[in-house]
Formats: C-alpha cells, sequence, structure tokens
C-alpha cells in the first residue's frame, strides 16, 4: 500500500515541479513523472515495488493513454492530404528504421524490435501540449493528429507481425476480423441515440448515476477484451475504443461532448496516465543501463535516430503543404520526433522474448524520455516563432 500511496504522490508533485521550474525551463509533465518514478523506485530509494496490483493499474493507465490518443482523432479534420502524407510518412520511417535495425543488430528479431521503437510518435504524450499551445485546431494541429494516429497505431499493428508466433495469414486474418468489429462499433456509435437512451444519459450526466462515464469504461473493457481474445495487442483495443467514444460523443448535444471530455481527461490524466508514467520510472533498469557503457552510447544514437527516421520523412513530406506557416513543416517534424509510451511497450516486450538485454532496452526508454522532453518544447519555439513572423507580416 505505501508503494501505491508514493506512486500517488509523485503524481502529485509532477506539476508542481513542472510549475516551480516553469520560469527556468518548460519540462513535460510526464517527464517528472518518469524522473520522479526513478526516484522512488527500486533503484534509487526503494519506495515503490511493482506488485501485481500496482502493474495491473500501470497497464490500464497505458490503456487509457492508447484510448485518449484514439480519442482525440478527429477524421474531418485529417482526411485527404494530412492522412495519405502521415501514411506515407509513417512507411518511410519503418523502412528507415529497418535499416538502422539492420546495421546495429543484422536480421535478427532486435533489428525488427529497433525498427519498431523508432517509428514511433508519442501522440498521447505530445496531445496536451499542442493544446495547450491553442495549435489543436488550426491546420498544424491536423498535422499532428495526423502524423501521431499513424505514429501510434502503425507499430501497434506491426507488433502483431513481429511478436506473434502464427502465421503470416493468420495474423492477417485476425487484424481483418478485429477491423471489421471496430468499424461496425464505430458504426452504431455515429448514429442518433435513441430518445430513451439520450434523455437517460443527460438526466445522469451530473448524479451519482453517470451513465455517459460507465458506458466510455464498458466499450474501453470490451475493446480491449476483444483484441485480447484474438491474440492481438490490447492497446489496439484500447486505441480503436478511442475512435468509437469519440464518434458516439460526437452524436450528442455539444455541451454534453464538453462536460464528458473533461471527466475523460479527470479520469485519464488525473489518475490513470500518470500512475503509468511513474510506474515506467520506476521500472527502468538503470543498474544495467550504468554498468554498461555500450549502452550509455546508444542513448544519444537513439535520440538522434528517432528524430532521423520520424522527423526527416515528415519534414521532406510538408515542407511544401500550403497551409501550413514557414517554419511550421520544421516544428511538426520535431513533435513526429517524440516517442516515449510505445517505446517502454516495444521494448519490454523486446526484454521478455530474449531479442534485446534490459541495459539496451533501458537506452531506448532513456532516449524516447529525452525526445518528449526536448523535441516537442523545440516545436513549441518554432511553431510560436511562425505565428508571430506571420503576425509581422501581416501587419
Amino acid at each position: 500500500m505505501l508503494g501505491i500511496m508514493v506512486i500517488a504522490l509523485a503524481a502529485v508533485l509532477a506539476p508542481l515541479v513542472a510549475d516551480a521550474v516553469g520560469r527556468f525551463v518548460r519540462v513535460p509533465t510526464v517527464v517528472l513523472e518518469i524522473l520522479l518514478g526513478v526516484l522512488f523506485g527500486p533503484v534509487v530509494l526503494g519506495w515503490i515495488q511493482i506488485t501485481k496490483p500496482v502493474d495491473a493499474v500501470s497497464q490500464f493507465g497505458l490503456s487509457m493513454l492508447m484510448f485518449m490518443a484514439g480519442y482525440e482523432i478527429e477524421f474531418a479534420r485529417i482526411r485527404g492530404r494530412p492522412i495519405r502524407s502521415a501514411t506515407l510518412g509513417w512507411f518511410v520511417s519503418l523502412g528507415l528504421g529497418v535499416l538502422v535495425g539492420l546495421a546495429t543488430s543484422g536480421p535478427t528479431l532486435a533489428a525488427q524490435v529497433v525498427a519498431l521503437a523508432v517509428s514511433t510518435t508519442a501522440l498521447g504524450t505530445i496531445l496536451p501540449m499542442v493544446r495547450d499551445a491553442g495549435a489543436l485546431p488550426t491546420a498544424f494541429g491536423g498535422r499532428v493528429l495526423a502524423i501521431g494516429a499513424l505514429g501510434e497505431f502503425g507499430p501497434i499493428v506491426a507488433m502483431a507481425f513481429v511478436f506473434s508466433e502464427d502465421a503470416a495469414w493468420h495474423t492477417i486474418a485476425v487484424i481483418v476480423l478485429f477491423t471489421v468489429v471496430a468499424v461496425v462499433a464505430a458504426a452504431m456509435a455515429a448514429r442518433p441515440r435513441h430518445p430513451a437512451l439520450a434523455r437517460v444519459v443527460t438526466a445522469t450526466m451530473t448524479s451519482s448515476g453517470q451513465l455517459a462515464v460507465r458506458i466510455v469504461v464498458f466499450v474501453l473493457i470490451a475493446m480491449i477484451a476483444v483484441a485480447h481474445l484474438l491474440s492481438l495487442d490490447v492497446l489496439l483495443g484500447a486505441f480503436a475504443a478511442g475512435i468509437v467514444v469519440r464518434l458516439a460523443v460526437a452524436s450528442g448535444p455539444r455541451h454534453e461532448r464538453e462536460i464528458v471530455s473533461s471527466k475523460l481527461d479527470a479520469i485519464g490524466f488525473g489518475f490513470l496516465i500518470p500512475f503509468f508514467f511513474v510506474v515506467s520510472g520506476a521500472e527502468l533498469d538503470l543498474r544495467a543501463l550504468l554498468t554498461d557503457p555500450r549502452s550509455l552510447l546508444l542513448i544519444p544514437v537513439f535520440l538522434v535516430t528517432l528524430l532521423i527516421t520520424r522527423g526527416l520523412p515528415t519534414y521532406v513530406l510538408n515542407r511544401r503543404d500550403p497551409r501550413l506557416r514557414p517554419g511550421e513543416p520544421r516544428a511538426l517534424a520535431l513533435f513526429a520526433s517524440a516517442g516515449l509510451p510505445l517505446i517502454v511497450v516495444i521494448t519490454t516486450t523486446g526484454v521478455e522474448s530474449g531479442a534485446i538485454t534490459s541495459a539496451t532496452a533501458a537506452a531506448m526508454v532513456t532516449a524516447g524520455v529525452l525526445s518528449v522532453m526536448v523535441y516537442p518544447l523545440t516545436a513549441l519555439r518554432l511553431y510560436r516563432s511562425a505565428g508571430r513572423k506571420c503576425q509581422d507580416v501581416s501587419a
């Protein structure tokens, strides 16, 4: 019980520390949650022990992070050029990642782990930063949504092929079946509500009934269960659940949409998601990293690799986008290069399968932490600078 209390304390301290140091340097809250997890975890103070209940809540927190990433996607804003460029960019990133993996590990499972890890984008992590900067409703924000969606969805689907012991045709069939289930659920969610259901949802919005939130939790668990039954990664189910709920909420009144969104933010970013990041910090094997000089050298290598594999294709594909202001393609490239949650998942699976060592995994996760800390902040500066330049020109 002490460990859970310490995790909750770390979640409280993270935004307080972020605010305190904000006058000197802006540090994303998730980075501080991970660092506090390292401090309170087994490597330093030993106040957090990863028990089964702690791990279960942490995994649900990761699922909630993927759910929120899916929930933020607005298909009307990313269709057309944004999603086409994002899709092409992700496949180019995966190809570059494969080349990096082959160069560093040869034709092994480790190479595939590296390729997956460097093709990710932390949509759930960067979206709050983009939203807080007021950029989400803009054309730039739409591009971030599209790139982040592919950077989350693509690696999750690819993991099914890399780590599955089944034949490729069986994996494809299972993914197609899950896609059919998700599409049917999305179509049902997008339909107008039955008047009786709409009445109860509205009536319980501010009461103890909370039917809307209970339906959201049911959909999340149901989609996770379907993915699990089909032997797919549960994160795919969580991501799909976010999309389904988004369509369902969009079919209702606007004021209800705002209330439900605020409640989901409270549940996700107020409880479950910080729990995941703190536990991720506590699980980081710094001892193995510090005792292996080669792994320490991998940290800057992976940090730069993320910029090359994700940032470079993003910049090339968006540098002439007429809807982006000068300077915004570079900001977009930096946002695309921030990867963390799926790096944790991919490297953990890689260690469990024996593909990579815990020291290599720790180096990759550390690089992910630095990417979330450095790249988005630089991207926000470029985005704000682009806005100021446009104002000066118009004036």
